[in-house]
């Protein structure tokens, strides 16, 4: 083909749009990807994006957060970090960020109270948390979750009668769940009702687990009249007596049906009978998109008929499908009677909420105190359900959320029998020698074979 200018000419043109439409192109690439962030976490665990509770509680978080972060000049720990932060800010843009090297800035390091390298300085509102390495995503989000609590919330609970005690390390008490209720921004307190005239109205609820001897009637009174007034109550009732508490049932309008639940389910996965595996969950916001199984030791029936003194009731959990509610005594025998047990599923926990003159009143009453121990706290969604309730009855119904969990452990363990570490220096040295050896002898079988023809 004979090259003239008129033909040069267009070869220009379209060479010249190419190029423009191409830089086009990446020009816009490079704006979406600035724009619209989009990743899949491949990983066992998740361990590269937040969990649901993290993307809830920072949904709920309207102003920014600033975080200032204390570390030297170490660019793969500074990278480290940067990663771990941009997490919350694909679902929190406004996040904001810096470094400070302590020892080029000691006077400001100093003056914020840091204490360790790596330690993080986070902001929100007005109010500030510190946060010690090594940092997870669950120390995280609890301080965020402290940072949005817009006042001091105080938890009360009975004390003095043998209850399961917020504080305690026994296996029956709830101490666990009372050091996972202060890293929320709770205050737990046991106000004494023999010296005090009222229960104090200052707290957001009082919890009342399990008492094993009678109360006092003068305390029930208090009680009582706190309830009367507008207070929010978390009871953990247990198969015991109720000690005294006989007028709060009574105020309540609770049905308390005597039996212990039996569910054959539990033993399916090496468990007791009277370990009831809860089933289904009630419409209600503690159980809003809440679907982790929780167990209950030893659990009751629990049902209310207050509808008409203006609660509204709500069922939360249903245990034991295919199980039923034991009326006669257990003698290691577990055989539904159709006369005396009454089948599953059983209701065990219920929600009542009314209205009163200038507030909103809360009450949660289940029918096991022991699912919260310290013995039973961390199995499945125990301690999610726990955090919900109380909440729920402090009135911050935004931070109902399920709780960021620990990555699951990734470690390899090498059996310490011969044939364990015979099999893991065989995938060892297989890998790393004879994988790399076998594919250098076929690429060069296969290149002689070429030369050869």
């Amino acid at each position: 083909m004979k090259m003239n200018r008129k033909l040069r000419i267009q070869l220009f043109m379209q060479n010249s749009i190419f190029v423009v439409l191409f830089l086009s192109l990446v020009g816009l690439l490079g704006y979406l990807t600035y724009e619209f962030h989009v990743s899949r976490d491949i990983t066992q665990s998740a361990r590269n994006t937040l969990t649901e509770g993290s993307i809830n509680v920072l949904k709920q978080m309207q102003a920014p957060v600033h975080i200032t972060v204390y570390v030297s000049a170490d660019d793969s720990y500074r990278k480290t970090i940067v990663d771990f932060i941009s997490r919350y800010q694909r679902a929190k843009p406004d996040i904001r960020f810096k470094f400070v090297n302590p020892a080029e800035n000691p006077k400001e390091a100093q003056e914020a109270g840091i204490r360790a390298e790596g330690e993080f300085v986070i902001e929100y509102k007005g109010k500030s948390e510190h946060l010690l390495p090594p940092i997870i995503e669950q120390d995280m989000t609890n301080a965020l979750m402290r940072l949005s609590r817009e006042k001091s919330r105080n938890v009360m609970f009975l004390d003095g009668h043998g209850e399961r005690s917020l504080i305690g390390t026994k296996n029956h008490d709830l101490g666990e769940f009372g050091r996972q209720l202060e890293k929320k921004g709770f205050k737990l307190s046991n106000p004494d009702l023999t010296q005090s005239i009222d229960v104090p109205s200052n707290g957001a609820m009082l919890v009342i687990a399990s008492p094993q001897v009678d109360i006092p009637e003068l305390e029930v009174a208090k009680i009582k009249k706190y309830l009367a007034e507008g207070g929010n109550l978390l009871w953990l009732i247990d198969q015991e007596p109720l000690h005294g508490l006989g007028p709060i049932a009574e105020f309540l309008g609770l049905q308390l049906n005597s039996g212990i639940v039996v569910d054959p389910m539990a033993a399916q996965f090496g468990g007791d009978y009277k370990l009831a595996f809860a089933v289904q969950y009630g419409e209600h916001a503690i159980t809003k998109g809440f679907n982790l199984r929780t167990i209950f030791p030893l659990a009751r029936q629990i049902d209310s008929t207050a509808q008409d003194q203006g609660w509204t009731i709500s069922r939360l959990v249903d245990v034991a499908a295919t199980g039923w509610l034991e009326t006669g005594p257990l003698d290691g025998k577990y055989q539904f009677d159709a006369q005396s047990d009454v089948p599953g599923p059983i209701n065990i926990a219920i929600a009542m909420e009314r209205k009163l003159e200038n507030k909103t009143q809360r009450v949660v009453v289940v029918g096991s105190g022991g699912f919260l121990s310290n013995t039973f706290i961390t199995n499945g969604g125990n301690l999610d359900f726990g955090i919900n309730m109380v909440n729920w009855l402090a009135g911050d119904d935004t931070l109902i959320t399920i709780q960021p969990r620990p990555l699951k452990d990734a470690n390899v363990v090498i059996p310490a029998t011969t044939s364990g570490k015979l099999t893991a220096m065989l995938v060892f040295f297989g890998f790393r020698l004879g994988l790399p050896l076998l594919l250098l002898i076929t690429g060069i079988v296969i290149w002689i074979r070429r030369r050869k023809k």
